[in-house]
């Protein structure tokens, strides 16, 4: 399970970016996090992995989110940036997926083994000896999407996926999305992929939950999508 209680960051101006959140996925559920921007969407995300201090409680897979489980957390949550381009940086997308297995002490077989079943998970097995300023939107997502699968997470958080995705390469995130077993959080502006991807939608406002429910209510709900910004 993922778990956020009483979930608090502040931003250094003093402003609360986040304001006692509090929620929880069960295992598998897929889960879209909407609001209008400065909603504390990407703040959540980070904030759940410890790369932004807050305060409150974060349990990912039974784990609490604490200085000495930080290392174990970050393997069992995966998170997919809204900019793939910040997760691609190696000379090949072989070695931009085999980065985190390497770094985690894994054996070169075991390494390989990972990289070959998140690239062919994806297809994009094609992509192994490219580099990532040569591939398009899409096949960057998918990259990137790769490097953070290999790690074998229990939890997959993502920050705006369908940024710089074209009609087509969306609509294979959509499929690619809904085959994976992992528990998935997935903040977007895009309603109709949220709807497509999740059936829970989860509201912020203002870095509160303003509402929590079945994906096909809140996302047709036209007062309250209005009320929160959207």
């Amino acid at each position: 399970m993922f778990v956020l209680e009483e979930l608090s960051a502040v931003y250094p101006d003093g402003t609360k970016a986040l304001d006692g959140v509090s929620f929880s996925l069960r295992d598998g559920e897929s889960a879209a996090l909407i609001g209008a921007n400065g909603a504390g969407k990407s703040t959540l995300i980070m904030a759940a992995v410890g790369v932004l201090p807050s305060a409150g409680t974060v349990r990912t897979a039974g784990l609490l989110l604490e200085k000495q489980n930080l290392a174990e957390i970050r393997r069992k949550t995966g998170v997919l940036f809204q900019n793939p381009d910040d997760q691609l940086f190696s000379a090949t997308i072989y070695d931009d997926v085999a980065f985190a297995p390497r770094s985690a002490g894994l054996s070169a077989e075991e390494t390989e083994e990972r990289v070959r079943a998140a690239m062919s998970l994806l297809g994009i097995d094609y992509l192994k000896k490219r580099t990532a300023l040569k591939l398009s939107g899409g096949e960057k997502r998918l990259a990137a999407l790769a490097a953070v699968i290999a790690m074998e997470p229990s939890v997959l958080l993502f920050d705006e996926p369908t940024a710089f995705l074209d009609p087509r390469a969306r609509r294979s995130l959509i499929k690619i999305l809904n085959g994976l077993p992992q528990t998935k959080l997935i903040a977007t502006h895009d309603l109709a992929f949220a709807e497509a991807v999740a059936s829970r939608a989860i509201v912020l406002k203002r870095g509160r939950v303003f509402a929590d429910g079945a994906a096909r209510d809140i996302l047709h709900n036209e007062k309250l999508l209005e009320e929160s910004g959207l």
